[in-house]
């Protein structure tokens, strides 16, 4: 029968490019390496297990006389969100508790914004490591708590350092969320704690463990028990290691995993079902020397755990795909990993095209398309290939040759085909800064085609002769006009409002510069064929350009002019009528 035990709780940690995620993770491990007394932390495949022993040492007096039934934290060290949609479970974040790093001297970022969501979204309970306090100019290290750390600051620098606390303060308050320093909570339910640190020198990384194994501890030791049954987890990433072909590292969330069970993996298509060759785990950090001596053969492995697994056929397995061991039950257990892998997405008929690295990425990168209201014709796993771009470039609406490109490469016969299409790519490790990218090129867009749509017909324009402004009478005759409504062009022909038409436009010139146009609202100088200053026309005098009668058709169906331009336009149909009683009919 399987046995209940409590597993050591799934710690993610998220945050923006920089702020300092890669340099926590090494010096909680070098850290715990150089506190522990038996050698017993070992780094897994994109996972840091550290037992509760090396917590209490880094702890010290922190933790002095408190009991845990925690075993410790395991730390996943893939960077940033891309970990945290990965490791998902039936539409679940599978970490337990995440920590947000954030550099106090920066405040929030593009990725802080978007781990935010990813933490609201899936309700994962979180810390924020106020990070690079170290950076502030003139931060006097200490080895006291926060409080006195703090307070023990020349004025001046606390005074920055407070200003900075309470802009991120404010910048989460705008997510919606309440926090304050750690010490300063009562009840962490509802208020998120704020440990100040410097992962460069360690300072508050104590407090910071000592916050996260207590709320662990207080908080998610129900969900924490768990069988020594058939193992289940979440694929890591799909490598090639030279020697062994395709391997898959794994987080083992739930059970036990042995080198002589068959598994069921998720994959583009149907399930994969397989054997184990190898279960691999690397050596202790501090007996990592050579690469070739990186990893040891073992034969099982207990949840909550990283490891490396060997197994034939592992090709088309994708990342954040379930693994279960089915030793039983296996038609079962294929169906429900099916359901799993299987991303419930309502394509359109007409849309762009998103491609990720994982379902969970790809999951999450859809959500926030479909909330802008952005269509999508086909979204898939994997790398931007020569396909893909023939497919975006087939489209007719200029809209939708795009694909969204997440965390992924694009292939380099796709980037020659890309070169040959007007196909846009907006390829990047963050939705955030795709989305923001988006928006961007999509107002730039919008105008350029608006642009080109009107340009393709001559446009309604109404001007007035500032009598003022008379340089020339005739030959050509040359006048200032102000731009009463619409604009107008050289080549355009003028008329009057009895509609007489009495010249072409030459040329117009605005601050002595020549210009194409001039637009409603602008007091140009223009110069007119065909017309004599005081016959035909005079100072103060209304003209119309005279439109095309085809182009005024196309212009009263096309969505693509003012209302200022509107009503010009149904007056020149009004004075065209006056002497063709169908026109534009």
């Amino acid at each position: 029968m399987p046995q209940e035990y409590i597993r050591q709780p799934i710690v993610s940690v998220l945050g923006h490019v920089d702020h300092g995620k890669t340099t926590l993770l090494d010096y909680i491990r070098g850290t715990a390496v150089a506190s522990r007394e038996s050698g017993a932390i070992t780094q897994h495949i994109g996972a840091t297990e550290i037992p509760i022993d090396a917590i209490k040492n880094v702890c010290g007096n922190l933790l002095t006389g408190k009991s845990f039934s925690l075993p410790g934290l395991l730390f996943i060290d893939t960077p940033g969100h891309h970990a945290f949609t990965t490791l998902r479970s039936r539409g679940g974040s599978l970490a337990d508790i995440a920590i947000l790093i954030v550099d106090i001297t920066e405040g929030f970022k593009p990725q802080t914004y978007e781990s935010i969501n990813i933490l609201k979204q899936y309700k994962t309970p979180f810390i924020i490591a106020a990070n690079k306090i170290d950076s502030i100019s003139g931060w006097q290290k200490n080895d006291v708590l926060a409080n006195q750390r703090i307070d023990q600051q020349p004025l001046k620098i606390k005074n920055v350092f407070e200003e900075n606390l309470y802009q991120l303060i404010g910048d989460l308050y705008d997510e919606g969320l309440q926090a304050d320093l750690y010490y300063k909570i009562q009840d962490f339910r509802k208020t998120i704690g704020i440990v100040p640190i410097s992962a460069k020198t360690g300072e508050g990384i104590n407090e910071l463990l000592m916050t996260l194994v207590g709320l662990a501890q207080r908080f998610l030791e129900d969900q924490l028990q768990i069988e020594t049954g058939p193992a289940k987890g979440t694929i890591l990433e799909v490598k090639e290691e030279i020697g062994m072909g395709t391997t898959i590292d794994t987080i083992i969330y739930n059970g036990v995993l042995r080198n002589t069970d068959t598994i069921a993996i998720g994959t583009k298509t149907d399930p994969v079902v397989t054997t184990i060759k190898a279960l691999l785990k690397p050596k202790p950090l501090d007996e990592i020397r050579d690469p070739r001596e990186r990893f040891s053969s073992v034969k099982e492995v207990s949840a909550a755990a990283g490891i490396k697994i060997s197994s034939p056929n592992l090709e088309d397995v994708i990342p954040g795909a379930p693994i279960r061991v089915c030793n039983e039950n296996q038609e079962e257990i294929v169906e429900e990993i099916k359901k799993q892998t299987h991303i419930d997405i309502q394509v359109d008929e007409e849309g762009l095209l998103i491609k990720a690295d994982t379902i969970g990425s790809l999951e999450a990168l859809i959500k926030e398309s479909k909330e802008k209201g952005i269509k999508i014709r086909k979204a898939e796993i994997g790398n931007v290939s020569k396909r893909d771009i023939t497919e975006a470039a087939a489209t007719t609406d200029p809209f939708n040759k795009v694909i969204f490109a997440f965390n992924i490469k694009i292939l380099p016969e796709a980037k020659e085909e890309l070169k040959q299409t007007d196909v846009t790519v907006f390829n990047d490790p963050v939705i955030y800064t795709i989305m923001e990218k988006y928006d961007e090129w999509y107002v730039v867009t919008k105008d350029k085609l608006e642009k080109q749509r009107r340009q393709t017909y001559m446009h309604p324009g109404m001007i007035k002769i500032l009598p003022e402004f008379i340089f020339r009478v005739s030959n050509p005759a040359i006048f200032g006009v102000r731009v009463l409504a619409g604009r107008i062009h050289s080549d355009l022909k003028l008329m009057r409002e009895d509609g007489r038409v009495i010249g072409r436009i030459k040329g117009i010139q605005e601050e002595n510069q020549s210009v194409d146009e001039a637009k409603q609202g602008a007091e140009v100088a223009v110069s007119v064929d065909g017309i004599t200053i005081g016959r035909q026309v005079k100072g103060g005098d209304i003209l119309y350009t005279d439109l095309p009668e085809d182009d005024a058709k196309k212009l009263r169906d096309l969505d693509v002019l003012t209302f200022d331009e509107k009503e010009v336009l149904e007056k020149i149909f009004e004075i065209k009528r006056k002497t063709e009683k169908f026109w534009g009919i």
